[in-house]
């Protein structure tokens, strides 16, 4: 049977230029790579047989690509959509399964907390959703839809009839306004609060500095040397903090940081220093802000709402002092503790800048939209589980 006569081939200056790029570029598939070059040999003259031999593939291959791109151009050289194997299961299948993760297994009657792949597979089969399942196929459809059953939150609802009313002035001071009027230059807003039980742990064995491809080695056993308490309070905008350590958080050591700050400029001098708290018992109620105020007429304590000690730009100071100072904890006694914590006040107020707030009362009536909506549907959920 006679040979079929190659294919002549011409090529565009554009054309030549794509397949020059295809068949030496490194972020080109293999397979493209070589059906370029096939082309671009072709284009010289070269037979099949030839362009085989120097490419190093099947004499059909060559045939088959120097066809296609003489039809079709350079979309010839791209894979033919292909039917594939049949599906396994359905899409309804698919669903059920992706509704039993969006149930708690308490609800379903699965003595489990939340759910795993292996275990939805698992399930899918008892409830006759399939015949057989494996947990990869649940978790590429759960994957589908970013369902993770295996994890979890931790929120507390807002309860507190005031809220809003109470973090639209801590977000006020922020923006530097105290009920519609802007603040003036010689008035100051702080951040207050304290970090509790900051533990002296002594390692038995020598924390290990990181090396290369190896991180710091922290001994996992350790000495007790005691623990303290680190109060502080943070100037919203000047980014200053005034720090101390006590033995024990209460009302004294509270009122001897306020006393701490108060006593030094520009706080003594100034026309008001607001104190932002939360709802601790150092600092509760109208008896701590009549404390405040007897002590030092100027100074002005807001309280923030229950629950919401996260409006609180301390507790963000605080974090920084968990990640950089605290953890890992390892340290010879209490008083290795209060020197790193003053050490690293020195530091930070050297160098820090603003916290970059954002969270604005537009995004506060948002955030209570939402949580309306939920309540509502909440409630319209279990009237409607009583009334059947």
């Amino acid at each position: 049977m006679p040979v079929a006569a190659a294919r002549p081939i011409a090529l565009r200056t554009a054309e030549r230029e794509r397949l020059k790029k295809m068949a030496y570029g490194h972020k080109t598939e293999h397979r493209l790579r070589m059906r370029a070059q096939v082309v671009l040999h072709a284009a010289r003259g070269r037979s099949n047989a030839r362009i085989a031999r120097e490419t190093g593939l099947h004499l059909d291959t060559v045939r088959c690509w120097r066809g296609r791109f003489a039809e079709h151009g350079l979309g010839g050289l791209t894979d033919r959509e292909r039917s594939g194997r049949p599906p396994s299961f359905t899409t309804l299948q698919a669903a059920q399964v992706k509704a039993l993760a969006c149930q708690l297994p308490a609800e379903t009657g699965v003595p489990l907390a939340r759910w795993s792949c292996p275990e939805l597979a698992g399930e899918a089969v008892a409830r006759a959703i399939a015949g057989s399942i494996s947990a990869s196929t649940v978790r590429r459809w759960l994957n589908d839809d970013a369902i993770k059953p295996w994890q979890h939150q931790s929120w507390i609802f807002i309860t507190a009839p005031d809220f809003r009313a109470k973090a639209e002035r801590v977000l006020d001071l922020y923006a530097r306004t105290w009920q519609g009027q802007p603040l003036g230059p010689d008035e100051y807003v702080i951040s207050a609060d304290e970090k509790t039980s900051i533990q002296a742990r002594c390692r038995c064995h020598p924390t290990l500095a990181p090396g290369q491809a190896r991180a710091m080695r922290v001994n996992h056993t350790y000495g007790r040397g005691g623990a303290l308490a680190y109060l502080a309070a943070y100037d919203v905008h000047a980014a200053k903090v005034s720090g101390r350590t006590e033995p024990r958080t209460g009302i004294d050591p509270f009122m001897n940081l306020v006393t701490q700050v108060m006593t030094k400029e520009p706080y003594a001098s100034a026309k008001r220093v607001f104190w932002i708290v939360d709802n601790g018992s150092s600092h509760r109620g109208r008896k701590a802000a009549d404390r405040l105020t007897a002590a030092f007429p100027n100074a002005v304590m807001v309280h923030t709402p229950i629950h919401a000690s996260w409006l609180n730009q301390v507790e963000i100071y605080f974090s920084v002092v968990q990640r950089k100072v605290v953890s890992p904890n390892d340290f010879t006694d209490l008083t290795q503790v209060g020197d790193r914590l003053r050490a690293f006040e020195d530091r930070y107020n050297a160098t820090a800048q603003p916290f970059q707030w954002k969270f604005t009362t537009s995004d506060l009536d948002d955030l209570l939209a939402r949580l309306d909506r939920h309540t509502a549907d909440h409630q319209e959920a279990s009237s409607f589980r009583l009334g059947a």
